[in-house]
């Protein structure tokens, strides 16, 4: 490899892109091909990287095994930058195997982070956790200890373990400053200030207050009984009962708690949980059925009583209930926090991370669209969508993930 090959790569290691574009612009090899493709993706021009990173992996051909593997992983990089949830994993993995059997651990390790990384945007936190486990960072660059240690981090940060991602945030910082690269020391700050942000609203006998993801915690690990509407799920001592796939039964669930220790009046609950206007006999029968069935769900953690002009929560045990609701209710929010971490979105990609129909989420981005909270570029297959971050909120609360299991 000539001098100019090695000062790029260099420079690309060391955050510098422009450095390298000035030594290697003009060529056109299979080597220089695909430090120019890594060049700008670091620039952000993620469709022109991919196209030369690609282009680098043709020019390597099938004989050159070590460095096309190289390039398939640069490109599942770039993918998982433009949030191109679609890449082929099972390449990924292949490539993966080549670098190991060639001994090249570093670009290994960091094909396996970025699987990590892609299970953990769409919410597989426990996928994440295991294959992160498998990982030791301290035979690795300074670079990617403080990539592990962000994983870490935002492992932690969904599992509301505050304290573990604290932790991993302060080793991610260390390595961010051996490492010296700005872009790196910056998606660091950006994670202290997440962990830091309000979370959440609690909603307690009639009054609001903001809370931190340690405070989120520190309720779910006292004996109150939460109706969690970030989850969609009732909590209490450490156990959960979800009400995600049942959207009625939740919201009688959460009115009857915001009204503790009072009750809510049986019309009140018909039009709010019904969602219609007029509330008749037929409703109220159908009421009765519903809250039988709420009974039923959390008959181990607290009663519902008729009262002589509706029903009122009686929790068995704890002194205090609570509503914990999103920072800003919205029907689209966790869109928008998807859309909220500055990268541009495929609406495919989109479907994907939240588990939904891709015309689904097309229909709610066409709505963001059109209220100025989202806005697209490109056409077709190229059309992404993006958002400016949400100001003064952590999303993590937001995004998908497994906290709501029983």
């Amino acid at each position: 490899m000539d001098s100019l090959i090695t000062a790029a790569a260099r420079a690309l290691a060391a955050g510098d892109p422009l450095g390298a574009l000035n030594r290697i612009a003009l060529r056109d090899d299979a080597n220089a091909l695909a430090l120019r493709g890594i060049a700008m993706a670091q620039l952000g021009d993620f469709v022109r990287a991919r196209a030369l990173v690609r282009s680098a992996a043709r020019a390597f051909g099938t004989k050159e095994a070590l460095a096309r593997s190289r390039c398939i992983v640069a490109e599942a990089e770039i993918a998982l930058a433009s949030r191109d949830l679609a890449w082929p994993a099972k390449a990924l993995d292949h490539a993966r195997a080549v670098l190991e059997a060639h001994g090249d651990h570093a670009n290994a390790a960091h094909a396996r982070y970025l699987e990590v990384r892609r299970a953990l945007l769409i919410g597989r936190i426990d996928d994440a956790a295991r294959m992160l486990a498998g990982l030791d960072p301290a035979t690795l660059p300074a670079a990617s200890q403080a990539a592990h240690e962000l994983i870490d981090a935002g492992i932690a940060m969904r599992r509301l373990d505050t304290r573990s991602a604290r932790a991993a945030l302060e080793r991610a910082t260390l390595a961010a400053r051996q490492a010296a690269i700005p872009s790196l020391a910056a998606e660091v700050d950006s994670a202290w200030r997440i962990l830091d942000a309000p979370a959440a609203r609690l909603i307690a006998q009639g009054s609001e207050r903001m809370l931190k993801l340690a405070d989120v915690e520190a309720l779910f690990a006292s004996d109150a009984f939460v109706v969690d509407a970030c989850r969609l799920c009732v909590r209490e001592n450490g156990t959960s009962i979800s009400l995600a796939t049942r959207p009625v039964l939740f919201a009688l669930a959460r009115m009857l708690a915001q009204a503790w220790p009072g009750d809510v009046p049986r019309d009140t609950l018909i039009l709010r949980a019904f969602r219609i206007r007029h509330a008749d006999e037929t409703q109220r029968a159908r009421l009765r059925v519903e809250i039988g069935r709420l009974r039923r769900m959390l008959h181990a953690h607290a009663g519902i009583d008729a009262t002589s002009r509706g029903f009122a929560l009686k929790p068995h045990r704890a002194r205090e209930v609570a509503v914990l609701a999103l920072p800003v209710e919205d029907a689209c929010a966790p869109l928008l926090a998807l859309l909220a971490d500055g990268e541009s979105w495929s609406s495919s990609a989109l479907a994907i991370a939240l588990g939904a129909s891709q015309r689904t989420v097309q229909r709610a981005l066409d709505a963001l669209a059109a209220s100025g909270k989202a806005q697209s570029f490109g056409r077709g297959r190229a059309r992404r969508w993006t958002t400016p971050p949400m100001p003064g909120f952590t999303t993590a609360l937001l995004l998908p993930v497994e906290l709501a299991s029983d």
